[in-house]
């Protein structure tokens, strides 16, 4: 599954992360990779949410 993905940096120096395809999916990372990587695991985490509560 591809999504885009926005990173910025704001102005305190940290790279925030969002998924505009999914509402709510946010990160942030010290570094752009950090953020990317942060950003991974919400996905992951973000997509298992919605698995279970479809299965309610």
């Amino acid at each position: 599954m591809k999504l885009h993905v926005i990173i910025e940096q704001d102005e305190a120096g940290y790279y925030v992360a969002e998924v505009p395809a999914l509402p709510g999916c946010l990160s942030q990372g010290k570094t752009y990779e950090e953020a990317v990587s942060n950003i991974k695991e919400a996905v992951e985490a973000w997509l298992e949410v919605m698995e279970s509560k479809q299965q309610l």
